[in-house]
């Protein structure tokens, strides 16, 4: 069985590119966290072609999956870095990857956060706030940097076609500026000295799953800007799908690309995937550590949790999970479990699976994206390993260590001093 060009099954046993997964988790253990970079920079440059007849550039959204052996592979591919926070520039920075290179989005950014992008010198910022702007012209004439790029994040007021928590676009939503506000704010350009206006930002949401509404937003971006010449800029944002469900058919990237193009052809582009990128490039890992047949249901009790993956507990957000090693045994129903002490940690219900056994070790697949970026330390856990196939397929490195007990007092004040 195959999954995606990186991940599958040879001979009964999972796979990622060259390397058993079974062999990584023997020797790190387990939970753990396991990316093919091959199949993450293949997924960028995929989505290079499909946007080929654009002039076209890709920030990779680090907070989809800030891993810094990931930002380093894909930087070297070629890609720019987009960032919601001081931290994700500093890691950014930290790999290599070039000032210029990075975005700095975010709805909430602080004046400290804005000082140390413009001190590092960061490519853009996508302002959501007129008093953003405020801050940015003051600390920029403090800093004596004469010019810095924004592009102006649009709320079109348009509802996507997708789960309400990642639905961004609407108008009851805290994202972006209506198209009043961006048509006011530049028509007071020579307000702002040091802002250099030259996009238009719009993100309307995640896995959206057609065009429509997209499309309707970058009508409205387009007509709000079109009086304005140093408008060149559209930035698309992110927001493209990724399936979740063994055989879910989801619009080719490359049918979204065309359908778009004729609007943008006399724009220069700029798109900020961060799941499409990354989402299915990655697994968690897991043991089962007890089965538990109650009330007429099978509960298959694992080491990972809702602190190691919270999209299932915060959204009911689907991941297919497949054994480590396939069995030929019959299938039956059952729940996959973690053992955090709360009903909502649930990592999937009613899932048909082989008889699975104490000891035998589970997949959660599509868990590149939004896993271990939004792990926690709830119940006092310890936040799980990462490790990453190299983008040549034939070995494996170790990216994050496992933390120890002593990690979870690393940062407080001893209270028996």
């Amino acid at each position: 069985m195959v999954f995606n060009s990186s991940i599958r099954y040879v001979e009964d046993e999972l796979c990622i590119d060259d390397i058993r997964v079974a062999d990584i988790v023997n020797e790190v253990g387990t939970p753990t966290y396991v990316y093919s970079l091959k199949r993450a920079v293949q997924n960028y440059h995929q989505l290079l072609s499909a946007f080929s007849d654009l002039d076209i550039h890709i920030h990779y959204s680090a907070k989809a999956n800030g891993n810094l052996a990931i930002l380093k592979a894909l930087s070297d591919a070629g890609a720019g870095i987009d960032t919601v926070s001081m931290g994700e520039i500093y890691r950014a920075i930290h790999v290599g990857v070039h000032p210029k290179d990075i975005v700095f989005a975010g709805v909430g950014k602080t004046p400290q956060e804005i000082r140390y992008a413009l001190e590092k010198g960061i490519g853009w910022f996508n302002v959501e706030n007129v008093l953003e702007l405020d801050h940015i012209q003051s600390i920029a004439e403090e800093l004596n940097v004469a010019s810095v790029r924004v592009a102006l994040r649009l709320n079109p007021q348009v509802t996507a076609n997708t789960h309400p928590y990642i639905s961004t676009g609407h108008g009851g939503a805290k994202f972006g500026l209506t198209a009043e506000v961006i048509e006011d704010v530049l028509s007071r350009q020579s307000d702002y000295a040091c802002i250099s206006f030259e996009g238009v930002h719009i993100h309307i949401g995640s896995q959206l799953g057609d065009t429509d509404a997209t499309i309707q937003a970058v009508e409205i971006a387009l007509k709000a800007v079109q009086p304005y010449p140093t408008i060149r800029y559209i930035n698309l944002g992110g927001g493209l799908p990724t399936a979740y469900h063994f055989g879910e058919d989801i619009p080719p990237i490359e049918d979204f690309a065309k359908s778009l193009a004729p609007l943008l052809k006399d724009y220069k582009v700029l798109l900020e995937p961060g799941r499409s990128v990354i989402a299915d490039a990655g697994v968690l890992v897991s043991e089962l550590q007890y089965v538990k047949q109650q009330a007429g249901q099978t509960f298959y009790i694992v080491d990972s949790s809702m602190a190691e993956l919270i999209r299932p507990s915060l959204y009911q957000a689907h991941h297919e999970i497949v054994p480590l090693i396939k069995s030929g045994g019959k299938m039956t129903l059952g729940h996959i479990v973690g053992p955090i002490c709360e009903t909502a940690d649930v990592l999937a219900k009613d899932r048909e699976l082989p008889a699975l056994q104490v000891g035998d070790k589970i997949a959660v697949m599509t868990a590149g994206a939004y896993g271990m970026v939004m792990a926690s330390n709830y119940n006092a856990r310890l936040r799980p390993a990462e490790v990453v196939v190299a983008v040549d397929g034939k070995s494996w490195s170790i990216a994050r260590q496992r933390e120890t007990l002593d990690d979870l007092l690393r940062y407080e004040i001893d209270a028996l001093k």
